[in-house]
This record gives structure tokens, C-alpha cells and sequence, in this order.
């Protein structure tokens, strides 16, 4: 395999394709690779560096900059790059390697996801001199965590070692001490004075005669390391007992457990110099899986019915998914999609579907308020498109090819319906996939149109924006009267203002408003009265009531005590419905809805001719206002469970600030090593930046879920009606 020639010394010896990319007719021969890391790792740098290695592009800088559609700023280019998701493929030793970059930076986890979900493999990107910071970037050990959770195969490459500050020996040991057990480098840099000339291969030991400090011990450790992954259970034995285990073996036993995913080779790179490109792409090629090697998502059909698992079969149902949209200037929607069983040919009609996504009824919430459910989840779609061309993604570019068979990944043009996340199957077997999870968006931005004549525009770019990006969620509020974008942090709701913007539609923010209840203060007994008289048919209504506050979420209560017909029978409902009418106004010029209140109809008064239903609503809610004047009115303000997981260093931090935020701590737990689960609840008015402040007070390390709990009175807040 090719492992085997990189390990054993061919560490820069790759063949270069050169040129176009091919088509691909075996999935044996894809392998599907997402890079991860922060930003400033290099992982652009990298991929570029590789795009020319194999001669797919004349220089480094051109995948976007010289060779795009359309003649885009370079500096805008790079910048919308930085943010979004790009596949580039590239060929060694003639397998076909989809290259995913995505953002390093933690707000944008929907593109790191859909990179996660059309890849088979993940290369971990770190800058070498990470180790001098002492650990490695919290976000890139949640990402770490996340592979591991699905048993994703990882490497790892440490970028940039001719870097003036470069410790390599301190960012593999940051790196083991981080990603935990099996992290172990196949190779160390040899240095000519402070440039880095070539690499040491530790298995084969060559170039001979040039190991470098360290070499022996690092050379120890990454053979029982490979030995303690292998299934046969005398090697460790044999080698301890002093035997010199085959090359081959071990070669085999690495290759296995890579793949595996329990394994990590670490590889050193210098990208500019080309140094370690060859040595990488043997490991990406040799040690990581193919599409047939990967588990594959759930599938059904479109309705619901059971449907037989996927194989990467290129003869199979057609099942592939969109997993990033985005618009091109010359060429419209472009979606990039990831083929997961069966062939997707030009002049084919192909089914899209899309799951029942609407706007999420409180955006950020796990648990919406049931009365703040002000939005209908919109219909999931199911269109027939007919597809013209297929191409191969490079970076902006579109290469058209023939076909794209299970296991590759290629990019669709002008199919108007399709949604990140929908799924494309054959129109007469249409399929859906199973949903990508994706962590709840915690930052609320309220967006308003900058005059009138924004307002359409600003639809109609939210629309877009919405659907082609999962990590986002929309709320409009008719109590707030808000349009409130949920993002995942500050730079995800700035990337948001400025594509609206480019939509044009010119956008103001204005400060979120928290959706609050009222009940009254305690128990009154009032009456409601509405008769008027001004000639003709009069209007005569009158009603006692007892009001009184219920316990916070029991809801409102209607109870009728009349005897005697004080109230005729007919006019009963109509008291109960002019005071919900009544509380769903408000009691104070703030219009806050009033709840958790019983009202009971005691006793009334009714005239045989005047009376009607109109005129007891109107006393109902007379009745209600005149409750709230006697005994006073309180504000009631949404409290969330809010749970925060941190690294315990930052443990007391976050409980201060948890106290400064009017917050009642529930309890802590234990979260694992190191790390502690805070569960507290907090008024909701002071978390609304606050996945930006625990992100800033525990340097991105600390991850946080919110639900609604209740509603409670706010401090200071009782006051006559």
C-alpha cells in the first residue's frame, strides 16, 4: 500500500497527475478528506501547496485567485473562503483525493459539519509553534473529540515547521496531551542550521547516518505504539523480548490502524518548500479510508418507509446530498454535493428532497416557550430538477465531467430548489437522508430593513441566506415584532449582515427584546361594567368576577358560579372570551400577554333587549383592567436552564459570572476529565450575549445548551396596572 513507501523512506518521491482532474469509475479510488484546525494553521496554504505538488495547479495561490469562473477581487475571494467550506482534488499514484477545507474559526461549525458529514477522513491542521503556547486551541480538541465520537480516522500535520518560532517536539507533546493516546509522528524534521533540509523516516530509518536528536527514543515509541494496534498479540511480546519485528508488519499494522481510526501518524510539513507534501499524500492515499470502508448515513424513503442501508455502489439507488449552496455571480446557485450510493449523470431528472425545516420558533432554545410558537415549520419540498451539467470542484472553479459515482463529490449548477441538507435521489425512487446534528446557534441579532425600500429585498435575501446555511435559524416574533437571526457567534452574525448587504439589502440592528408575561399582583373581586345608551339599540353588560394569581405555568382558568341566571347561559362564554382577548393585549402600555390567572364569573346583570355577546366581552375585559387597577399588576421575565461545559480551570470564572447574571446555580458535575458540567438558571434578558462572554472568559473552551424553564417575577418589577 502506499503508506508502506512513505514510511519506508520515499518520503519525497510522489507522482504528479498534472492537469484536469479525471473522472472517477471505482470508489476504491476516492478518498474523501476534511482539513481541521484553526485558523492561521495553514490548511489553505496546505491544500494549495498540494493542488501544485501534483500539478492540478500551475503555482501556489491560483486555486481561487487565477483560475475562477469569474473574475473575482482576490482579496474578497480569500476572505469568503476563510468562511465557508472548498473542495479541491487532487491525484497520487492514481487515486482521486477530495481535499475539504473549512474555516478554523468556531462560529462556523455548519461548515466544519457539512465537511464532517462528506468526508471519510479527517487531517488535523496545527501550526507549529502551537506547543509553545503550551496546548493546543480548544475549538480544534472539541473538533478532535467530535471525530473521535464517530470513530472518524485521523493525522495529523504540523504546519509551517520552517516557521522562526517552530517547536515541533513541543507541539507533538501539546498534541498527545490533548488528542490523547495514539498520536505519534512518523517522521522528524532534519535541520540544516534554522532551515529545515529534509525528513528522518523513523520506521526505515533513512536518509541513513542523518537521524536527528531524539530519533532513537521517537523511533521506540512509534513502534509500540503501531504494535499495541495490532491484532496479533504476540508482537508486543516478541518485541519486548528484543526481537526485530519485519518492516512489513508494522507497515501493515499502522496502515490497518489508521484506517481504523485508532492510530494518528503525525506528519511535519513545510508547504512552501514542498517538504513533507509526498510523505503525506502516501499516508492520505495508503492509510485512509475509501467510501466503501466508511459507514454511510441513515436512508428512507421520502415518506417515511423503511428503506435498505446504502453501499457505495455505483449501480446503486441514487443517494447523494447537498452540503453547501452558494451563489455564483455568472453561473447562479451552486450546490456542492457529496454522492453517497449510485452514478449522478448530466441530462438526468434527479428528486430533491428537504426535511420539514422551518423557522425555529425561539432560534437558540432547545425548548421553545409554548406561547412564543409565533411560526409554522414550512413544508418540506419534494421537486423533480433536471440536471444539465456535473463538474468537479475546484476550489471556484467547475471542471464538467461525465459522471459522479458513489463515494465522490461534485458540484450542480442552477438546480433552484436544493438546500444544504436536502437529498438528491432518482426521480422515480426519491430518497431521504438522515439528518447532520448540528449544536443549537446561541447569539440572537435582531435585523431590521434600513428604510422601506429594503424591506422586500431584505425577505428575499433572508430566504437565501436561511437555506443555504444550517447553522443559522430565523425567528419573527409578532409580540416583539423582531426579525431575529440566531447565529453562532460575532463573526458568524457578521459574515450574515455583510452577505445580506451583498443581497442587497441595506439592514439595521437594534438590540434584541425579550418576549415578557404580567399576572395580577393577588386576589380582587371587581366588577365589569359596559352600558351605554345613545338612542336606539343600547349595549348592556355587567359581570362580577374574582380574579386571582395561579402558580407560574398553570395557565389561565375560567370558572362560572352564577346561579340563578344573573348571567344568561348564552352570554357565559363570552365573559371568558373577552378576557383572554384582554390578556392577550396586555394590562400595561408595554402590551406584555397576562397568564397564570383563574377568573371566576360570580354573578351579572342583563337586560332583554340591550344585551349581547359583543357587550359582555367588552365587560370580560373591563373587568380584567379593573383587577389590575385594584391589586396591582407583576412582571413576569423567561428563565432558561442553561448548562455550560468548561475545563475546571475556568470553573469558578464562569460560576461568578453565572451569580453576576441573576443566575441560581442547579448543581455541578463531573464531565469528564478535567472538565465540569455547570447547570444553573438565568433570566433570559441577561443571556443574550452570553455566547460571546463565555467564550471570551474561558478562550473558547467552554460549550453551553439553554432550554426554557419558566417564568418568575422580575426584581422590582410590581406596579399598578
Amino acid at each position: 500500500m502506499a503508506v508502506r513507501a512513505a514510511v519506508a523512506g520515499r518520503a519525497d518521491s510522489g507522482q504528479r497527475a498534472g492537469g484536469r482532474t479525471p473522472a472517477v469509475g471505482d470508489p476504491a479510488k476516492v478518498r474523501n478528506v476534511v482539513l481541521v484546525g484553526p485558523s492561521g494553521a495553514g490548511k489553505t496554504t496546505l491544500v494549495e501547496a498540494l493542488l501544485a505538488h501534483t500539478g492540478a495547479i500551475p503555482r501556489v495561490g491560483t486555486v481561487l485567485d487565477g483560475t475562477t469562473v469569474c473574475d473575482h477581487d482576490p482579496a474578497a475571494v480569500r476572505q469568503q473562503r476563510s468562511v465557508a467550506l472548498s473542495v479541491a482534488p487532487v491525484v497520487h499514484d492514481g487515486i482521486k483525493i477530495n481535499l475539504i477545507d473549512t474555516p478554523g474559526y468556531g462560529d462556523f461549525v455548519g461548515e466544519l459539519r457539512a465537511g464532517l458529514r462528506a468526508a471519510d477522513a479527517a487531517l488535523f491542521v496545527v501550526p507549529a509553534h502551537e506547543g509553545r503556547e503550551g496546548a493546543i486551541d480548544p475549538t480544534t480538541v472539541a473538533q478532535w473529540e467530535e471525530c473521535a465520537a464517530v470513530g472518524m480516522p485521523r493525522a495529523v500535520v504540523v504546519a509551517r515547521c520552517d516557521h522562526a518560532r517552530a517547536d515541533l517536539d513541543a507541539t507533538i507533546a501539546a498534541c498527545q496531551d490533548a488528542f490523547g493516546g495514539g498520536v505519534a509522528p512518523l517522521y522528524l524534521p532534519i535541520r540544516d542550521g534554522d532551515r529545515v533540509g529534509d525528513l528522518y523516516a523513523l520506521l526505515s530509518q533513512t536518509p541513513a547516518g542523518q537521524a536527528p536528536p531524539g530519533a532513537e527514543d521517537a523511533r521506540g515509541e512509534l513502534i509500540e505504539g503501531i504494535i499495541e494496534q495490532s491484532e496479533d498479540e504476540t508482537l508486543m511480546e516478541r518485541y519486548l523480548g528484543g526481537e526485530d519485528i519485519d518492516l512489513a508488519t508494522l507497515i501493515d499494522d499502522l496502515e490497518t490502524a489508521v484506517a481504523r481510526g485508532t492510530f494518528h501518524p503525525v506528519i511535519p510539513v513545510c508547504a512552501g518548500a514542498g517538504l513533507g507534501l509526498d510523505a503525506l499524500l502516501e499516508v492520505l492515499v495508503g492509510g485512509f479510508p475509501s467510501p466503501l470502508e466508511h459507514p454511510l448515513p441513515g436512508v428512507s424513503g421520502v415518506d417515511g418507509t423503511a428503506h435498505p442501508p446504502l453501499q457505495a455502489d455505483p449501480d446503486g439507488p441514487l443517494a447523494a446530498e447537498v452540503v453547501r449552496t452558494s451563489a455564483d455571480a455568472y453561473v447562479g446557485r451552486v450546490a456542492l454535493v457529496r454522492v453517497f450510493s449510485g452514478t449522478l449523470r448530466p441530462d438526468t431528472t434527479v428528486h430533491v428532497s428537504g426535511h420539514h425545516l422551518g423557522e425555529h420558533p425561539l432560534g437558540g432554545h432547545d425548548a421553545a416557550i409554548p406561547e412564543q410558537r409565533t411560526t409554522e415549520p414550512e413544508d418540506g419540498h419534494d421537486v423533480d430538477e433536471r440536471l444539465a451539467h456535473v463538474y468537479s470542484p475546484l476550489g471556484a472553479t467547475l471542471q464538467e465531467v461525465e459522471a459522479c459515482i458513489a463515494g465522490d463529490i461534485c458540484a450542480l449548477t442552477k438546480i433552484g430548489s436544493a438546500e444544504t441538507g436536502d437529498t438528491v435521489s432518482a426521480a422515480d425512487h426519491p430518497l431521504l437522508l438522515s439528518c447532520w446534528d448540528l449544536p443549537d446557534p446561541l447569539l440572537p441579532l435582531a435585523v431590521v430593513a434600513h428604510s422601506r425600500a429594503d424591506e422586500d429585498a431584505l425577505g428575499r435575501t433572508l430566504a437565501k441566506i436561511v437555506s443555504a446555511d444550517p447553522a443559522l435559524r430565523l425567528e419573527r416574533s409578532p409580540e416583539t415584532h423582531q426579525t431575529v437571526l440566531w447565529c453562532m457567534g460575532e463573526a458568524h452574525a457578521d459574515v450574515v449582515l455583510s452577505r445580506l448587504r451583498a443581497g442587497g439589502a441595506e439592514v439595521d440592528t437594534e438590540p434584541v427584546r425579550v418576549p415578557m408575561r404580567e399576572t395580577i399582583a393577588k386576589p380582587a373581586r371587581v366588577t365589569g361594567r359596559h352600558v351605554k345608551q345613545s338612542g336606539g339599540h343600547g349595549q348592556y353588560a355587567v359581570c362580577h368576577v374574582e380574579f386571582e394569581p395561579l402558580p407560574r405555568g398553570a395557565g389561565f382558568e375560567f370558572v362560572s358560579k352564577v346561579v340563578g341566571g344573573a348571567v344568561p347561559t348564552q352570554y357565559v362564554p363570552s365573559v371568558e372570551k373577552g378576557i383572554r382577548a384582554q390578556m392577550e393585549r396586555g394590562l400595561t402600555d408595554a402590551h406584555h400577554p397576562v397568564v397564570d390567572l383563574r377568573a371566576t364569573l360570580v354573578d351579572g346583570k342583563a337586560h332583554s333587549v340591550d344585551s349581547s355577546d359583543a357587550a359582555f366581552q367588552t365587560a370580560g375585559a373591563l373587568a380584567l383592567r379593573e383587577a389590575a387597577a385594584a391589586c396591582g399588576t407583576v412582571l413576569l421575565e423567561p428563565l432558561d436552564e442553561v448548562t455550560v461545559r468548561i475545563p475546571d480551570e475556568h470553573l469558578g470564572t464562569v460560576l461568578g459570572d453565572l451569580s453576576g447574571r441573576r443566575g441560581r446555580v442547579l448543581g455541578t458535575d463531573v464531565a469528564g476529565p478535567g472538565r465540569s458540567l455547570v447547570r444553573a438558571e438565568v433570566p433570559c434578558t441577561e443571556l443574550v450575549r452570553y455566547a460571546v462572554d463565555v467564550r471570551a472568559m474561558t478562550g473558547g473552551a467552554a460549550t453551553f445548551t439553554r432550554r426554557f424553564a419558566r417564568y418568575e417575577p422580575a426584581p422590582g418589577r410590581t406596579g399598578e396596572g
